[in-house]
């Protein structure tokens, strides 16, 4: 079998988190870097070939709508990760984009569905009045003028759509990343103002997501139940009932003329689910992971960005009458023609007080015992589900393993375990992750002397608190945009956070000491094993000068760093070149220790 690199397991693109119908449904619009950088593309529902639209040399394309007549599509970007979204809106013939909204310093949210029906009138969010404020405007794209909708203190305002019968806005109320409201504006009044319609069932997450087609109500996810369940509210009678509730999280759920469709993480793998009428149907779709899911304006066809262990993410359409899905792009790489993908194994363990960790492992197919790489998802609020990960299948290629588990914090476990780490980082976290390598050292399969930990965001902030904070010999470590100092990340954090922050992770005032106490910087002189750090020259989150200290720190050491820093990106990879440079070094420095001649 020939030996492959790790660029020839990288898929032919990557994606943002955006899939949307034209009126007719005969389109897709979406956004991707198939050629190398992200641009604006379309491709027919039947399948045939991808049209590039839009493509702005540094920008990125993160949200896309199409106008109601299908003419053209209003789409949101930032340059190069700066995070500071513009508006734009492009013509199917024309050959540049049209400058909406572009001031400098704002991020600018589309709404799902941005439009009225009439498309004279579009929806998004912005914070332009005051950087820590994010208020719902409404341009009329004829004369230019802008209604505001101001939100109350501590609340993020997040736009969903008009009701069909143009007389509601449906809108979230953001105060943390579980803790959301749902609001209607009624447009018939001249003197309107936002009205939460869900505080009267408690607190906790009421996340609206798309409107009866009647405009009787609309349908929302709410952990009101324990687990992220699907509901309907019905605006006449001030009633929230539930649709689809399981043991598990509901997650992307969208309605249209009459149809109804949600997803359901069943330990991390995603489960389809229609519903037509008084039935139910679960349409067939390869096992693995949807991160988007939409209908097409007549309901007749779901749009999916599906990832699988076995194949890399692409778009898939399924008809809902024929149940039948069907891929409408191909990204596999060239290893993937050659070498059969590793699916991994489903575990867990036990921590300190009681619980049980889920986790993957990943191992290669050649005998072991094998070294082991631990690798921790971003978030903290994100969950390491089954998808295609190309550093994976190389180092499996390459003989070694992956064991991934989804420490406290990480979602799709209920409410109650994401919140396990609010304002606890480097605490509960770091315990679970002890009692990962602790597990790692009862497997004969596995070589426990040989272990190194790969995080990115908060990822690699948990990869810096192993290498610093617990007492095993790594052999190595990978920090990619990692925070190193959490009084730092909490006071610099963007304006429009400052309320998450302070729930997720700490006030910088109040909580300084705990924040210094629970930071890698601060034992940074425990540091010893080799260690790569990656760093995006224009990360908004997570600022170049706290990669710097630490590295000077380790080096003054004489501690082993790799150091790099990309001056054309942001908070992670957007450029395709850049990911895959990354990337490929990060792999061969992680085989480099993780051989047998690594030590």
């Amino acid at each position: 079998m020939p030996s492959f690199q790790y660029q020839d397991f990288v898929p032919a693109q990557r994606f943002q988190r955006t899939l949307a119908f034209s009126p007719e449904g005969d389109d897709i619009a979406y956004s991707s870097n198939a050629d190398g950088r992200s641009a604006l593309w379309t491709v027919p529902t039947k399948g045939g070939s991808a049209r590039k639209l839009a493509q702005m040399p540094g920008w990125i394309v993160r949200q896309a709508a199409w106008t109601p007549d299908g003419t053209g599509i209003v789409f949101t970007a930032d340059h190069e990760g700066d995070e500071q979204f513009a508006l734009f809106q492009i013509g199917l013939d024309d050959v540049e984009p049209t400058t909406l909204a572009s001031a400098p310093e704002c991020q600018r949210l589309l709404a799902p569905t941005p439009f009225d029906q009439a498309g004279r009138r579009l929806l998004y969010a912005a914070n332009d009045r005051d950087p820590a404020v994010q208020d719902l405007l409404i341009r009329d794209l004829a004369t230019g003028e802008t209604q505001r909708f101001e939100p109350e203190e501590n609340v993020a305002f997040t736009p969903v759509a008009f009701s069909p019968d143009a007389r509601w806005l449906l809108v979230a109320g953001e105060r943390s990343n579980t803790e959301s409201d749902s609001y209607l504006i009624d447009l018939t009044r001249s003197d309107t103002k936002p009205q939460c319609v869900t505080a009267t069932h408690g607190e906790g997450l009421f996340e609206p997501q798309a409107w009866a087609t009647d405009s009787s109500g609309f349908y929302l996810l709410t952990d009101l139940w324990g687990y992220t369940a699907a509901a309907f509210y019905n605006i006449a009678k001030g009633s929230l009932s539930p649709v689809a509730r399981y043991e598990w999280d509901v997650e992307g759920l969208d309605a249209a003329n009459g149809t109804l469709a949600w997803t359901v993480n069943e330990a991390g793998q995603s489960v389809l689910y229609v519903q037509r009428g008084d039935t139910i149907a679960q349409p067939e779709v390869p096992s693995g992971v949807v991160s988007m899911l939409t209908l097409s304006p007549d309901g007749r066809t779901a749009a999916l960005l599906l990832d699988t262990p076995v194949h890399p993410e692409e778009i898939v359409v399924v008809d809902l009458d024929e149940a039948a899905p069907r891929r409408l792009t191909d990204g596999r790489p060239p290893a993937l023609h050659k070498v059969t993908p590793v699916r991994p194994e489903s575990i867990t363990y036990p921590t300190a007080d009681g619980r049980e960790v889920h986790a993957f492992v990943y191992r290669p197919t050649t005998p072991g015992p094998h070294p082991v790489l631990l690798s921790i998802h971003g978030g903290p609020e994100g969950q390491e589900r089954p998808r295609y990960a190309a550093l994976y299948q190389h180092l499996l290629h390459q003989g070694i393993a992956v064991f991934a588990p989804n420490i406290a914090g990480s979602t799709g476990y209920g409410s109650a375990y994401q919140k396990l780490i609010y304002c606890d980082w480097g605490g509960i976290d770091l315990a679970d992750l002890d009692h990962a390598v602790q597990y790692l050292h009862t497997r004969s399969d596995l070589d426990s002397n040989r272990i190194a930990v790969f995080g990115g965001s908060y990822g690699g902030f948990a990869a810096l608190s192993c290498l610093a904070r617990l007492p095993y010999d790594w052999a190595a470590g990978v920090s990619i945009c990692g925070p190193s100092n959490l009084l730092t990340l909490a006071t610099q954090a963007p304006p429009t956070w400052r309320n998450v922050i302070d729930v997720l992770l700490g006030n910088p005032e109040r909580d300084a000491e705990r924040l210094l106490a629970n930071s890698p910087i601060t034992y940074a002189d425990a540091i010893n094993a080799p260690l790569m750090v990656l760093q995006g020259a224009r990360d908004p989150r997570v600022p170049r000068a706290e990669s710097d200290n630490l590295v000077e720190r380790l080096r003054g050491r004489d501690v082993h760093v790799d150091y790099q820093v990309f001056p054309d990106e942001g908070h992670g990879f957007a450029i395709q070149a850049n990911e895959i440079r990354a990337y490929t070094e990060a792999a061969a420095f992680l085989v480099k220790h993780l051989g047998e001649d690594g030590r």
